[in-house]
Parts: structure tokens; sequence; C-alpha cells
């Protein structure tokens, strides 16, 4: 279960990496790229398996980017990438360069190998440790933001805060999604708890919405308050789990204003109807 977690973290970076091929590629080669492609190459054949391998088309040149939670794998990392080179090349016949993304530190005193080496063979590849990134590079542009929080730090919890500032800066329409991908990548390095404790107080005091709600209500009496809240509720109910049955729109009627303020950060989690109706069970 823990192998297939990391794999999950590397397949996400790979997602990112195709859906901003861009950006990523003026990140790990330093240059500003403006011409960049994602090749749909498939070089799964055993026991090389390219799931988690972001294959880009730059100007006469390929870029290979691989995103690794862990350094160990099978077979060893310098291997796969002199055999990746191999078959890109024979493909391709162009210039290819090599970058692998680690996402975590290894064990202390671990060498990280950059050369395969067997007699007269030699191949080199780029390795970036992401734990040795400025963060500012990150936290300043959407597309990198998910990685921010595995950036260089020696605070780490303040580093997570900045984060979630910026995140809450974006507009509503690109939020939700790169606030979840950063929240998933945060959980490689910070409790879940805390992570989901910034970005549910984040998304509050962000939310013009809500505070406009609090305001009618001292300015308008508790009872429209608790009314513009209810709403507010269905509204974020309806988008996160989708169409309410008429029985759940009657229970939350029901709902005093703490627990209606109780069920607006609550939702904040759920996924599905059921996530719903065991919040409700907590009632009884």
């Amino acid at each position: 279960m823990q192998g297939k977690r990391k794999k999950s973290f590397d397949n996400l970076c790979k997602l990112l990496s195709e859906k901003h091929p861009v950006t990523f590629a003026s990140w790990v080669l330093g240059t500003a790229q403006t011409n960049v492609e994602v090749l749909k190459t498939e070089l799964s054949i055993e026991p090389i398996r390219a799931d988690y391998v972001t294959f880009l088309q730059l100007q006469g040149r390929i870029l290979h980017l691989e995103f690794q939670t862990k350094l160990e794998s099978t077979p060893p990392l310098p291997l796969r990438m002199l055999d990746y080179w191999v078959r890109l090349y024979r493909l391709y016949r162009l210039p290819i360069t090599q970058v692998v993304v680690l996402l975590l530190p290894p064990a202390p005193e671990t060498v990280i190998e950059t050369v395969f080496s067997v007699e007269n063979t030699r191949h080199e590849y780029r390795v970036i440790p992401i734990w040795n990134e400025n963060p500012e590079l990150f936290l300043n542009d959407p597309a990198l933001l998910p990685l921010a929080p595995l950036a260089a730090t020696t605070q780490p919890q303040t580093l997570l805060k900045q984060v979630v500032e910026r995140v809450n800066q974006l507009q509503p329409g690109q939020r939700a999604e790169i606030s979840a991908y950063t929240q998933i990548l945060a959980g490689l390095k910070y409790k879940k708890d805390f992570i989901r404790q910034l970005f549910r107080e984040g998304m509050m005091r962000e939310s013009v919405i809500y505070q406009e709600i609090l305001a009618e209500g001292e300015e308008r009496g508790e009872q429209r308050g608790e009314q513009r809240e209810r709403s507010l509720i269905l509204r974020q109910l309806t988008r996160r789990i989708g169409e309410l049955p008429q029985e759940v729109l009657k229970r939350i009627e029901t709902l005093s204003l703490e627990q209606l303020e109780n069920l607006g950060e609550a939702l904040l989690d759920f996924q599905a109807i059921a996530d719903l109706e065991a919040w409700f069970s907590t009632l009884d």
C-alpha cells in the first residue's frame, strides 16, 4: 500500500508536467522554453515501465523528465536512465536531456548517483533534489505551486502557510484544482491534519461570500444571516457531492446556526453523499 501511495505522488507530478510542459521544461532546464510538445511515446517494455515519465519534444531535442518519490528502484535508477536513453535515441535520433526530480531526501549518507558506468560504457543524467530548490520560483507560478511545499526551507510550517496564501490568491476557476494538487503533494512532508487545518482556515478567510454572510448576520440580525449561510452551505454541498435528495434538504433546514458553521467546515472534506450522511450521524 505504501508503494502505491508513493507512485501516486509520482504520477501526479507527471500529470502536472504534461498539463504545463513549457513551465516544467523551463524550470528543469534553467532557460525559458517556448515550443514544447508532449510526446506520447510508449517505452513500457519490461522490465522498464514508463508510467511516471514525461517525454517532451523541444526544438531539436528530447527532454526525458522523471519524478521519483524514493531514490531506490528496480532496476536501479542509473540503468533505467541508460535504457530510456537508448530507446528514445533509437526512435528519434535527437539529442536527449534526462532529468530526475527527487521529491523526498533519501536516508542520510546515501549517495545520489547521476552516472551509469560499466567498463567502457558511461552515461550521465541530471538529478534535481527538490528540497534544495528555492521556493520562490514555485510560489510565483501556479503551475509549479503544488511542488512548493517540498522546496528548500528552514521553517516548513511558515512555507506551507505561504503556499496556502498563494493558493487562495488564485482565480476561483483554478483555485480548487491547484489546492487539491498542493494538498496531495504536501502530504509527503507534512501531517495530514495540519494541511487540512491550514487550507480550511485559508479558504474561510479568503471567501468573500462567507465574509458577506457573516457581516449581514451582524447587521440584519441572526435569522437573516442564518438563512444566507444555509443557502451557501447548500450551494457548496451541491458543487462537491451533487444534487441533494429532498430528505437531506429537509434535514439541513433543521440545523442550528452553530451546526451550519460546523457543516461549512466539514464539507471541505466531503467527496460523496455518504460523507454528509456520516456527518449527520454525529449529531444523533
